[in-house]
């Protein structure tokens, strides 16, 4: 299952799954180890192939800045405070051994000794405050809203301490976590006299990452690896190369060839197009990232009516979208909002079980509900509204988005089965986002975001405060408006009690399971296709240690020769 839309999360656009049709390409031998690719000495992979990070139209362009628009890497040169996997939410000190909150305004950052910057000078703390205050002189480079009310209060000072660094905010500001600790950390000593971060070109790519530029010819970017890495002991890899961008079909050929190690984007049908070829080398883990939901407008009717939205949710046959969306890969979604099993200890025990929050088919069901919330059926075998006015319901859905139409089509299926006239409208991609803007809507696809902060997730889903505006698409694209809910959320943002989050999280999920803002259908994917003739070691389901799109840097740490 594909997730194309940007939203807009309390004011900060976050890319959510978009659709990924870049991929990687290594002339060379026909298995694409070439000369050099395979495993090396001691223990070594010589050589691993990954797709292009940019797209082809940055040309012979250089800028390795984590700022630009394009770098040529966002992953291998510059790294963040902390790496937290979010699927199984476990966290990974990186450049930040610890991170500390004092109350809900104040968070010390213990920044890790013996780092040094690959041209040798050594890494320190200053670096750190020097990322972070930079964006107040120049507020297009504060990306983690260090300075703005965005998720919370803005700083009023951010300081270097000995080998701590201490962000003091004006008010709660628990909701910046996420962005602090993903910041990439950028060398004062190269970026404090280029002024304006976001306008400095970077030829050089002085990072403390794991690899440093070997060569770049304007499409093909080799990285070398860094004997002199703070952790390289872990890293088994000696070169990187990225290059090319392709489609589904063209990754998955290079793919079965060896030309490419790994895949990030979306291949349709990846047991059959790329593991069947060779099962013992050829695998993928699509794993959980959130979830796609049925998104009613919750002030237009019938979607006003917690009734009716929990009587059509039983119509939902998700093992069928599941099928003939995804191939039977992304499973059905908990109608909890929260990823299962990862987050299982977050339910509250009234909900323990394993499908305890998984709405089964029903269609029975959702009939004796609807009659016994008054939508009763007419000589026409058609419901009506209470009032008994004529019910007719249109599900708007995206020209072109094949997964989308396969999944309206099942819905509409479980509807009319349940009595009600429905019917699919396809309009383009952008009207659809329009819509969601403006709420000239009744009915069609979105989003639940599945991370570890469930403020910012869920939350920010459920809260009033991120209702769609005219020229933003925010997270609560249904329009839900609930005091009660908002409180909740703004508790949870503002709460580094473990125990306090988990109450607070247990009164969304009994908001999902009795008022049904939104009707989880299937989870949207994380994906990862991968060879293990060179390397292994890369996540999977029986071993889900890191986001295989998202934590490459974590990934690189574990992957070894096959034995």
């Amino acid at each position: 299952m594909a997730w194309r839309n940007a939203v807009v999360v309390g004011g900060v656009t976050a890319s959510v799954l978009a659709l990924s049709a870049c991929g990687g390409s290594l002339g060379g031998g026909a298995n694409g180890s070439g000369a050099t690719g395979g495993s090396g000495a001691s223990g070594m992979v010589a050589q691993l192939t990954f797709p292009a990070e940019v797209d082809a139209s940055v040309g012979g362009l250089v800028n390795y800045n984590p700022l630009a628009a394009k770098p040529l890497t966002t992953t291998w040169i510059y790294e963040p405070l902390i790496v937290r996997n979010n699927i199984s939410c476990q966290e990974t000190p990186w450049l930040a051994t610890k991170a500390t909150w004092e109350g809900n305004n104040k968070l010390t950052l213990d920044i890790r000794d013996g780092v040094k910057w690959s041209d040798g000078q050594p890494f320190t703390a200053k670096d750190v405050a020097f990322t972070f205050n930079v964006g107040k002189q120049y507020p297009a480079a504060d990306k983690a809203g260090v300075w703005t009310d965005t998720f919370g209060s803005k700083a009023t000072s951010v300081e270097a301490k000995g080998n701590q660094v201490v962000l003091t905010f004006g008010g709660p500001a628990i909701g910046k976590y996420q962005g602090i600790i993903e910041t990439k950390i950028l060398p004062e000593h190269i970026y404090g006299p280029a002024g304006d971060p976001t306008k400095f070109v970077d030829k050089d790519g002085i990072g403390t990452g794991p690899f440093k530029v070997e060569s770049y010819n304007g499409r093909r970017l080799t990285l070398a690896r860094r004997d002199d890495y703070w952790q390289a002991d872990k890293i088994k890899v000696q070169k990187l190369i990225l290059e090319g961008n392709f489609d589904a079909s063209q990754a998955a050929l290079k793919l079965r060839s060896g030309e490419l190690d790994a895949y990030w984007g979306e291949i349709p049908n990846p047991q059959k197009t790329f593991v069947e070829s060779d099962p013992k080398n050829n695998h993928f883990w699509y794993a959980p990232n959130g979830a796609t939901v049925l998104t009613g407008n919750t002030t237009k009717p019938p979607f006003t009516d917690a009734k009716f939205r929990e009587a059509i949710s039983y119509a939902m046959n998700k093992d069928e979208m599941s099928t003939k969306a995804t191939y039977g890969i992304m499973k059905p979604a908990s109608q909890s909002g929260l990823k299962l099993p990862f987050m299982a200890d977050l339910l509250p025990s009234s909900y323990a079980g394993d499908n305890a929050t998984l709405l089964p088919f029903d269609v029975a069901k959702a009939n004796s509900l609807l009659d016994a919330a008054g939508y009763k059926k007419g000589a026409n075998g058609k419901r009506t509204n209470p009032d008994g006015s004529p019910l007719a319901m249109t599900f708007t859905v995206q020209a072109g988005f094949i997964d989308f139409q396969a999944l309206a089509d099942v819905v509409v299926a479980g509807l009319v089965a349940s009595g009600l006239d429905a019917k699919v409208t396809q309009i383009a991609p952008e009207a659809a986002d329009a819509a969601k803007k403006s709420g000239d809507f009744q009915m069609l696809f979105d989003f639940t975001y599945g991370g570890c902060d469930i403020a910012r997730g869920l939350g920010a889903k459920l809260s009033n405060q991120n209702i769609p505006t005219p020229t933003d698409i925010k997270a609560n694209v249904e329009r839900w408006n609930d005091p009660a809910t908002q409180g909740v959320v703004t508790k949870l943002d503002q709460t580094t009690d473990k125990g306090e989050q988990k109450v607070l999280t247990g009164q969304l999920v009994d908001i999902m399971m009795k008022q049904f803002p939104v009707t989880a259908l299937i989870y949207a994917p994380s994906r990862i296709l991968y060879r293990t003739d060179k390397a292994i070691g890369w996540p999977s389901e029986q071993d889900p240690y890191g986001n295989p799109a998202d934590d490459k840097l974590l990934i690189i740490t574990h992957l070894t020769p096959p034995k």
